[in-house]
């Protein structure tokens, strides 16, 4: 196992949007108590929150989905239009599909539901400042079925038109490897590893990484 990735430096900064105050108090307590981590901003609302996240550039969103005005997800395309890299977790208590597979294919890094376990919540932030994809356990098979319900093809992408390289790289993402991790696992640059994702998502009919690594852990290619 690999340290954490904030041991050795800074904790992991976290930004928490929701629009109920309570919560927002109580996850920064529960956080309190951890080293790694530490709540550096929170927001009421969407463009409190856009704001927040260019002013503290924080390494954790911990984005609602239901909130009023401007909902999660449009937040959370409004924060990846604005070029923000923060890892982005939606945090709520839908458990529906539709806002699942919504969420991910928006450019979320994950999908938590809010009545987890206060020490779960804290495995998976964890895991999240590593780099990997989070999602609530009880939502991975709903996600694998609404994907495999999207495919039209009988036989499912094709990886024999993938180079070595990009082989190589979808196997990284089933691992759920960031792109700045797989790019320091390959010894390449981080752009290098953008351009092959990309190239891979374009042959293989995905419209994200999520939907990558979902599928090829389905196919066991993460062991």
């Amino acid at each position: 196992m690999s340290s954490i990735q904030y041991s050795n430096e800074s904790p992991a900064s976290i930004l928490l949007i929701d629009d109920h105050p309570l919560l927002r108090r109580g996850i920064k307590q529960l956080l309190e108590l951890e080293e790694d981590m530490l709540v550096v901003g929170e927001a009421s609302h969407a463009e409190e929150g856009i704001q927040k996240a260019l002013d503290l550039d924080p390494d954790l969103i911990l984005l609602d989905l239901n909130m009023p005005d401007i909902n999660g997800i449009e937040t959370l395309k409004m924060l990846r239009a604005k070029d923000i890299t923060a890892r982005i977790l939606i945090f709520t208590v839908s458990d529906h599909e539709e806002d699942v597979v919504s969420a991910l294919k928006s450019g979320a890094d994950g999908y938590l539901l809010k009545d987890m376990e206060p020490e779960d919540l804290i495995t998976h932030l964890r895991q999240a400042a590593h780099g990997k994809m989070v999602v609530s356990e009880r939502l991975t098979a709903l996600l694998a079925e609404a994907l495999r319900n999207q495919r039209n093809r009988p036989s499912g992408p094709d990886v024999s038109s993938l180079t070595a390289r990009e082989l190589q790289i979808l196997r990284l993402i089933a691992e759920g490897l960031s792109n700045k991790m797989i790019a320091r696992r390959l010894d390449v640059t981080e752009g290098t590893v953008k351009v092959h994702v990309k190239n891979l998502l374009k042959k293989m009919h995905f419209r994200s990484r999520v939907e990558v690594a979902v599928w090829a852990v389905q196919e066991g290619m993460n062991r």
